[in-house]
């Protein structure tokens, strides 16, 4: 418990105080958002805000992560360093989309082709590593490894995982268009899985992972990075998370599950992710389909934007839908421990 509390408290600490210092920098360079011509108009006042904040975000949950062994007796695990390196990866591709945007003048980095082959790398590579290094289980799992137990065999988990890391990373990317949005809504999913990263270590009869506790260690320190990025990025923002955050979170959200045995789990806990994508799958389908638009503006965010609600509105609420799917998905998982604890 000692080590979770270190580990978010100097992700919070580092990312507190080194913000302001970047936005500094940052601005000092320039180097600031460039705005969609299609955006809302409420957000061209947001143009040249400090962007790439996701640099913070990420050096503060490693270095949070990294503390959280100091003077304890916990080890690292290959899990836990996997989950690490894949978050660094995606956070190093949003770095370079980000960058192009701002050489360019163009809220345009990478393009589709690109960023989505840069994705497709980093997701076989974690999942190739996860089965031959880590030795992930191979089983379709809900809140444990059988349950429902199906085994997909290498290939499908492999497949399987990919899909999920490249789905999650875009997923916070969608999200990532209000200030704090993105943010404040990837603490309440870190925070559920630090608790059951810790819940699987105490109970290691049931649930046999034995990287539960560092795993725990790496969203706590997520936590960390996440709340104290958001006292600079809360509305209206001082700095934005840009791709090189919303990638890295994203990437983060999807390795966490899957190395947790929670593959199907994810859907309820990242539920307004899942909700923001939903809403753009949406919209196109059934513009192309029937030449309607189902919201004025996808994500559906920006719907409600155009309604008339105050972003600061939109982005509390969105937290609080995000928070109870969040806890819903920890009494799902703690539900099951109830009913699967009473057998072992």
């Amino acid at each position: 418990m000692l080590s979770l509390m270190e580990s978010g408290g100097v992700g919070f600490l580092c990312a507190l105080i080194l913000t302001p210092l970047w936005i500094r920098f940052l601005s000092a360079r320039s180097l600031g958002q460039q705005i969609r011509e299609d955006a809302p108009s409420t957000h061209h006042h947001k143009a040249g805000t400090p962007t790439m904040g996701g640099v913070i975000i990420v050096f503060a949950a490693v270095l949070g992560y990294c503390m959280g062994h100091v003077g304890t007796s916990i080890t690292f695990t290959r899990a836990g360093e996997l989950a690490v390196l894949v978050i660094i990866a995606s956070g190093l591709l949003g770095f370079v989309d980000d960058y192009l945007a701002i050489r360019n003048a163009r809220n345009l980095g990478l393009n589709k082709r690109g960023k989505f082959i840069g994705q497709l790398v980093i997701a076989g590579v974690f999942a190739v590593l996860a089965l031959t290094w880590v030795h992930t289980s191979t089983a379709l799992s809900f809140t444990r490894v059988t349950l429902p137990g199906w085994n997909l065999t290498a290939a499908g988990w492999f497949f399987l995982a990919a899909f999920v890391i490249i789905a999650t990373s875009n997923a916070v990317n969608l999200t990532d268009g209000l200030d704090g949005l993105a943010a404040g809504s990837a603490t309440f999913c870190f925070g559920v899985l630090s608790i059951i990263g810790y819940w699987q270590f105490r109970h290691f009869a049931i649930y046999h992972l034995h990287s539960s506790l560092d795993l725990g260690l790496v969203a706590v320190g997520l936590v960390g990075a996440c709340l104290g990025f958001l006292w600079w990025n809360a509305a209206p923002a001082r700095i934005i998370m840009g791709d090189t955050g919303s990638l890295a979170i994203g990437t983060g959200l999807g390795a966490l599950c899957l190395l947790m045995d929670l593959d199907l789990l994810l859907v309820i806990i990242g539920g307004l992710f899942v909700a923001e994508t939903a809403s753009v799958i949406l919209q196109v389908l059934s513009f192309r389909l029937f030449g309607r638009r189902v919201f004025r503006m996808a994500p559906f965010h920006h719907h409600f934007e155009l309604r008339g609600w105050p972003e600061t509105t939109v982005i509390i609420r969105f937290w609080i839908l995000a928070g109870l799917l969040a806890m819903l998905g920890l009494g799902i998982f703690y539900g099951d421990f109830l009913k699967i604890g009473k057998v072992v």
